[in-house]
């Protein structure tokens, strides 16, 4: 007797899916007027071929080059100092926001009373606020509250990186064990205490898997923030080419790869060392 045709019960949903994202991803494409057909132009493919042709050679007499390591320890400092007063923001905020170390979870079998809810949601609020505006957005703000330099990338970081930890730090709180910290607090330990012995201890690995993550992301947009005036190799790299000097943006750009594999190497070793 011949086996019968084997066939996959989910095609037809994975079908009708597909065509679905289809269907959606059309009017996308539509509104973004994308078109592809303008890189294989002639004059455009010149014009490119130009560009690229002023990268060489690349820059680096010794006042160039100190210009550039400046530049480049200028990034380092603006993702760092902005993570810094982020972490400041979003530590309170996620404690806050958390149901985590919630009292009236511990008296009515894990689900908290609705005013406690409630109190939560102006917290959520304004981490929702912080992380909606983009870090460029800031920027542009910032350059024009405090000037041009280094400031505006701190400020912006800082409260763009902020809501983000805020939020996911929360999240992450509330979904360690429950256990630790509500024995903690059932026996009259202090909210931080529950918090420091019992969800830190579990929460600790993906907290610092996140914010390295997240430090890695406020290096390169400390560079895009340079573009408006926030110091580092992006205000750089804007200053050179208006200059049309290709050799002096040729060089920048290998910096800054070489600044992003660093701190890929840097999050895997830390990452290694202490997850």
């Amino acid at each position: 007797m011949l086996n019968p045709v084997l066939r996959d019960p989910a095609a037809l949903p994975r079908l009708l899916l597909t065509a679905l994202a289809l269907l959606l991803l059309w009017p996308g494409l539509s509104l973004s007027e994308l078109d592809l057909a303008v890189l294989a132009d002639a004059d455009n493919a010149a014009n490119m071929g130009r560009f690229l042709a002023d990268f060489w050679p690349l820059a680096h007499d010794r006042e160039f080059l100190r210009l550039l390591g400046r530049a480049t320890l200028e990034t380092l400092a603006i993702a760092t100092a902005g993570m810094a007063l982020a972490l400041l923001i979003a530590i309170p905020g996620a404690l806050l926001a958390s149901r985590a170390l919630s009292l009236s979870a511990v008296h009515l079998a894990g689900r908290p009373a609705w005013w406690a809810q409630a109190l939560r949601w102006p917290v959520r609020g304004l981490l929702i606020v912080l992380r909606s505006v983009p870090e460029i957005v800031w920027a542009l703000l910032f350059v024009r509250a405090v000037g041009l330099g280094p400031t505006a990338g701190v400020l912006a970081i800082a409260i763009t990186y902020s809501g983000m930890l805020g939020k996911v730090y929360a999240e992450i709180f509330e979904s360690v064990d429950p256990r630790p910290s509500r024995a903690l607090l059932v026996a009259g330990s202090p909210r931080l205490s529950a918090f420091a012995y019992g969800v830190l201890p579990n929460a600790a690995a993906e907290m610092l898997s996140y914010t390295v993550y997240r430090w890695e992301c406020a290096i390169r947009a400390s560079v895009v923030m340079g573009f408006v005036g926030a110091g580092g190799l992006g205000q750089q790299i804007d200053l050179s080419m208006r200059m049309f000097a290709g050799g002096e943006v040729a060089s920048m750009l290998l910096t800054f790869l070489a600044l992003v594999l660093l701190a890929d190497q840097l999050s895997r070793l830390l990452r290694a060392r202490l997850l």
